[in-house]
């Protein structure tokens, strides 16, 4: 039988395909805001966009300033009068219409959840989140939704995962797996909630930070048997 009795899984690029929802939703946004979506202005955007998710996840920005500021800084360097609150709110109602999933991840979840039953554990905007997830093919399998935006917290704090911890029934951190794609956010955030933890590293990346991780892997397929035999 597996030591794991509960599965916390991060949603962005773990089981939801979110750069392929936020390139169509850039281009939804851009082309009703009339702004040509060049690949330098996507480059900026990008850049300028981790820079202010680095902070959040510091805790040095909120939420509302984070949405806002990314398409303010861009406009600002592009010479355009346009309100990134505005903007943002044009954005995130495209995105939330994007519901697809990592290739496999549907079939994965299937499977785990033979075994013991699915959250997810996801920083980001309630409505937003829950829209994709709801157009999702995943969403049969998961048991609940831990949005950082309903939790008053967010990824890597302890105080989200105590949060989670309080609202999932008969939890217990030595019988759980948290599996992510990011280091600063879910394998931090395992460390600190004291909860195991799997990197997800389709791209093979070095882990720079050295954080501590208890397993590692490159396919989504190859989760459930390591559930199975942990």
């Amino acid at each position: 039988m597996s030591k794991y009795r509960f599965l916390l899984l991060d949603a962005d690029n773990t089981l939801l395909d979110f750069d392929r929802a936020e390139e169509i939703a850039l281009q939804s946004a851009f082309a009703r805001w009339e702004v040509p979506l060049t690949e330098a202005v996507r480059a900026r955007y990008q850049a300028i966009n981790s820079r202010l998710w680095e902070q959040f996840e510091r805790g040095e920005v909120s939420k509302e300033k984070l949405q806002s500021q990314r398409f303010d800084a861009l406009f600002a360097e592009l010479g355009l009068p346009h309100s990134g609150a505005d903007f943002n709110r044009t954005y995130m109602d495209a995105l939330g219409e994007q519901g697809c999933s990592i290739p496999g991840a549907a079939d994965v979840c299937r499977r785990l959840s033979q075994h013991c039953p699915l959250y997810l554990v996801t920083n980001g905007v309630s409505r937003t989140q829950r829209r994709r997830l709801q157009g999702s093919d995943i969403t049969p399998y998961i048991a609940d939704i831990f949005v950082s935006e309903d939790t008053g917290y967010q990824k890597p704090q302890r105080e989200y995962f105590d949060y989670v911890a309080a609202h999932i029934p008969g939890f217990d951190r030595s019988a759980a797996l948290l599996v992510g794609d990011s280091l600063t956010s879910d394998m931090m955030g395992g460390q600190n909630a004291g909860i195991d933890t799997c990197w997800y590293n389709p791209g093979g990346k070095p882990n720079s930070l050295g954080v501590p991780v208890t397993y590692e892997i490159t396919r989504l397929e190859e989760l459930p048997a390591l559930v199975a035999e942990a």
